[in-house]
């Protein structure tokens, strides 16, 4: 819909320029194009519409006489401007540009599927060499890895097929085409990423591991990068660490007020031991880096165990598990206990020395968090008694456990209301919500017509108390554990998700999905 919005022109007079909402609006491709890449996102402008002699530019800033002359300039054509929220620019250009292919890109993989005697040779002094910054290979990569972060990815994916390359990036939890391109570009541009993360380029036949950092949007990015070699050659993912994405609290975790409370009581604890579980890439570590970030102060000496560290915490030291010189978690965990340390990180507990330390540690005056692969809250403390810790123990260390999954939330410009109605609770087993008002994706310019936008955190959260350490102690039996914990006043993960469905930040399907279908 398009409204009227009354703005200066910077002469102190007012002058009506026309405002709109990106979520529904008629975006021409072909407009997109006629300012660069670089400019839409720098200076926010998105082109939206063209005509024979005029260009429709969507602006947050619509009186900006010097972004309007620039782009009158760069296209040749009379600049409407469309005035527009900061956020949904901000959001359109994500979801619009990050996802195709920059023009830039196409001029690059030219100039390299040309060049074919390129090759970067290792040095074997350093394993570092001079690469010139123009060079294509080099603008490849800084373009590939900034759209990635311009796209919010978590994950890119360099995949070598039969007769070409294939890249995805992964966002909100799924995996999405980006780009395809030749196989003779394959070579190079490995070797320069593994160049940037201090790894072997000649060095084909074996995985490495290695990171490296850069700018992107002003900002430092961390990357992590792993290679595997396949049938079709050497397949590359690069986890993207940015630090803007890093939850600085329990207040961003998306917790219902009564697991709010349940979680800030476990963290005000002097000592005892709080377990996060999940399956992988459910954000366990994303809540215990939630966790510390609450509890860091001065006062206290916080040491953490991790394999791998993916943010650098101020205030807080971080050891990193170095397997082939013997620090493991056991040998980690038994040294950081002579650092009179008050909170202790452990980032999984994988085996019975590990599960035994942390929970001595507990015991003997130390606040541990990690991370455990169970199912529920309730099956944690059956796998800690199954991995040789006894009950008593278990009953008498435990203050809380964390179980939850990720789901994608609804796109709040799009979603739409609906009435589960009788067979489709049957079918998804939630009788009890026939009748009751649901949110089901739509789809929009804001979020790729995709429906989701962003991830959104289910939990449940057990606190040891009377009834759960009494269950304990008969036993351990998960289901047991399950009826002592619900006694307690616990919200089951099956309960707060439909709360969350019912209140349009996911939907059935999403938990129907990863909560449900478990059932």
């Amino acid at each position: 819909m398009i409204k009227k919005d009354m703005t200066s022109n910077g002469s102190g007079q007012e002058e009506m320029l026309p405002a709109a909402s990106l979520v529904n609006l008629n975006i021409q491709k072909e407009a997109m194009g006629l300012l660069p890449y670089q400019m839409i996102r720098s200076e926010k402008m998105l082109p939206v519409g063209r005509t024979r002699n005029s260009v429709t530019v969507a602006m947050a800033d619509p009186w900006n006489q010097r972004k309007i002359n620039d782009a009158r300039l760069i296209t040749g054509l009379e600049v409407i401007p469309l005035t527009v929220s900061t956020a949904e620019i901000e959001t359109a250009i994500r979801s619009l540009l990050a996802f195709g292919t920059d023009p830039s890109m196409d001029t690059i993989l030219a100039e390299m599927e040309g060049l074919a005697d390129l090759e970067i040779r290792d040095n074997k002094e350093s394993r570092r060499i001079h690469v010139r910054d123009d060079a294509p290979v080099v603008r490849m990569v800084n373009l590939l890895l900034k759209q990635a972060v311009l796209a919010g990815s978590s994950d890119v994916h360099i995949e070598p097929q039969t007769d070409s390359v294939r890249v995805r990036f992964r966002v909100d939890g799924e995996l999405y085409p980006v780009m395809s391109f030749s196989k003779a570009v394959l070579p190079p541009l490995i070797s320069r990423l593994k160049i940037m993360a201090g790894m072997d380029i000649a060095e084909k036949r074996l995985p490495q591991d290695g990171r490296f950092q850069i700018a992107a949007d002003s900002e430092q990015v961390d990357f992590r990068l792993s290679t595997l070699p396949t049938a079709q050659g050497e397949k590359v993912a690069i986890r993207v660490l940015d630090r803007r994405n890093l939850i600085t609290g329990i207040d961003h975790l998306g917790l219902n007020s009564q697991n709010m409370d349940s979680l800030r009581r476990l963290t005000r604890r002097s000592h005892g031991m709080v377990l996060v579980t999940g399956a992988t890439g459910s954000g366990k570590t994303t809540t215990l880096y939630a966790l510390l970030q609450e509890m860091n102060s001065v006062a206290q000496n916080i040491i953490t165990l991790e394999d791998p560290v993916e943010y650098s915490l101020a205030g807080i030291n971080q050891v990193q598990i170095n397997a082939k010189a013997g620090l493991d978690f056991t040998t980690g965990l038994g040294s950081i206990l002579r650092q009179d340390p008050d909170i202790i990180m452990v980032g999984e507990i994988r085996d019975q020395s590990t599960a035994r330390l942390a929970v001595r540690a507990a015991l003997t005056g130390h606040l541990v968090l990690s991370t455990l692969h169970t199912n529920s809250a309730a099956d944690t403390v059956a796998r800690l008694v199954d991995m040789g810790i006894e009950p008593f123990l278990v009953a008498n260390s435990l203050n809380g456990v964390v179980a939850q999954r990720l789901v994608r939330r609804l796109c709040v410009n799009c979603r739409r209301p609906y009435v589960l109605d009788a067979d489709r609770a049957a079918m998804l087993g939630i009788t009890e919500e026939t009748g009751a008002t649901f949110f089901a994706p739509s789809g929009c310019n804001l979020c790729r017509q995709i429906g989701y936008q962003g991830r959104l955190t289910l939990q449940e959260v057990l606190v040891a108390g009377p009834n759960v350490r009494r269950a304990i102690h008969g036993g351990a039996a998960a289901e047991t554990c399950l009826a002592a914990a619900l006694s307690d006043g616990m919200v089951p993960l099956r309960e707060d998700a439909l709360n969350k469905a019912r209140q349009g930040m996911t939907s059935l399907e999403e938990v129907m999905t990863l909560v449900l279908e478990e059932e």
